[in-house]
């Protein structure tokens, strides 16, 4: 599966961004975006069932950010609203393996095709 990131870039606290990713082929069970921020390991943000459309959110965006897809575009979305500076990362999209259960949906080693990352910024 080859994933291409878009749509970061510099935004105010309290702003909004939405992030995209086009993904090649509909394998995966579930489709997520983790982002790492600098000196910090890479984390969970929110993952998308490809069936179904159930969502997985981080406690720290839940309420703020939403992910969504789009099937028929194999397309991959992330809007970011109430943006803090503490959101500033990299931020990736990835696709998890066909077998990946609900229990494993949340773990970065259950996604094995990952994209290659867009900067967020957001100013305080």
């Amino acid at each position: 599966v080859q994933l291409q990131a878009s749509g970061g870039g510099l935004v105010q606290a309290g702003g909004s961004l939405g992030l995209r990713c086009a993904y090649s082929e509909r394998t995966s069970r579930y489709m997520g975006w983790f982002r790492q921020a600098p000196g910090k390991e890479r984390e969970f943000v929110a993952v998308i069932k490809l069936s179904g459309g159930t969502t997985y959110y981080a406690d720290s965006v839940k309420g703020r950010f939403t992910i969504s897809r789009d099937s028929a575009e194999n397309t991959l979305a992330l809007q970011m609203n109430s943006l803090k500076p503490e959101d500033t990362a990299v931020y990736y999209c990835a696709a998890s393996r066909p077998g990946t259960i609900t229990s494993q949906a949340r773990q970065m080693d259950s996604y094995p095709y990952w994209g290659q990352g867009t900067q967020v910024t957001v100013s305080s």
